[in-house]
């Protein structure tokens, strides 16, 4: 650059530079604090510098002046317009927004996809609690001795409906197992939507796979007669915690099929369209899998009849369903 040319982008910095130094500490106090909690005067006047810092911007890149007072006008209207025009929501209002707007009609909008997860699960149940009654042996395949936690088809019908009860002296049994099979399932949840990314055939293996350990269980219990027993048992968490999975499956099966079928779209341009509900589908299951945590660690011992248990559960469960049909839907 000439002599020339520094003396004018000197001369144009010395006149405006007091005006750029009150913007970037009126910045730094919104970045700080947050522009609705400055007063009025500051708020006038960061609007104000912002306007005039964007005149010295336009007027700086026709007249060619250094770069470097380029880059740092460039950098000082970007953070000023950030705080100016960019939304002012407290986290509150965030969340309060999620769960009442956006997050039931992500939920709608990807109906398909979750009835795919139910569907999934429940042909894994069919399919689970068939084989058990082909044959007992499939019971030690199809669940984990670990989820298993003493019953199995050697376990005596006093036995199993003790843990279901709680009548026995001894309930850590049953607690290892209600802590192990939320642990297990959230494991699930987590996985069949992280990898329903790889074209939508894990989630979907996954999340049969988990009906399988499922209707097997079932079957023991109805071979034993404590089938509505045991389904009692279930529903106060299994409702949330069972959907929970299904919804994570219908999230991953998004992102896997808007690789798969990305339409007129580039692949990377479906899968960031599809995203933006999948990853939404994900965090209502996370919030349905904490609901279901605190259903089985305080419900579960708390309520010990069959129908209160049964009205529990699916009461919850129809209390999920309104909000996801009725929540964010506009007013005529």
């Amino acid at each position: 650059m000439d002599q020339t040319s520094l003396l004018r982008s000197a001369r144009f910095r010395a006149e405006r530079e007091a005006d750029w130094r009150l913007l970037e500490t009126l910045v730094a106090r919104a970045e700080k604090v947050g522009l609705h909690r400055m007063d009025y005067a500051a708020a006038r006047d960061i609007a104000a510098s912002y306007r005039r810092a964007t005149t010295s911007l336009a007027i700086a890149r026709e007249i060619s002046l250094d770069k470097a007072l380029l880059d740092y006008l460039e950098a000082l209207t970007a953070r000023a317009y950030l705080c100016v025009y960019g939304p002012q929501e407290r986290v509150g209002g965030l969340v309060r927004r999620f769960f009442s707007t956006s997050a039931p009609q992500a939920l709608r909008r990807s109906w398909l996809f979750i009835l795919i997860g139910f569907l999934c699960m429940a042909l894994g149940g069919l399919t689970g609690y068939l084989l058990y009654f082909e044959s007992e042996a499939w019971y030690f395949v199809l669940i984990p001795t670990e989820l298993a936690g003493g019953r199995t088809p050697e376990a005596t019908t006093g036995y199993l409906r003790s843990v279901i009860y709680d009548t026995s002296a001894d309930h850590s049994g049953l607690g290892a197992f209600a802590s192990f099979l939320f642990s297990h399932n959230t494991r699930i949840a987590i996985f069949v939507f992280g990898l329903g990314v790889f074209l939508c055939a894990p989630a979907i293996v996954l999340t049969f796979y988990n009906g399988l350990g499922l209707g097997a269980m079932l079957a023991l219990h109805v071979d034993r007669g404590l089938g509505w027993d045991m389904g009692g048992w279930l529903s106060i968490h299994g409702v949330t915690e069972l959907s929970a999975i299904c919804i994570a499956c219908g999230g991953g099966v998004q992102l896997g099929a808007a690789l798969l079928f990305p339409g007129r779209r580039s692949r990377s341009a479906a899968l960031r369209l599809a995203g933006r509900d999948a990853v939404k589908l994900a965090l209502v299951a996370a919030v349905m899998l904490v609901v279901a945590a605190l259903l089985e660690g305080f419900a579960r011992q708390m309520v010990q009849d069959m129908t209160t248990r049964y009205v529990l559960g699916w009461g919850i469960g129809l209390l999920w369903l309104t909000w996801i049909l009725l929540a964010g839907r506009s007013r005529a």
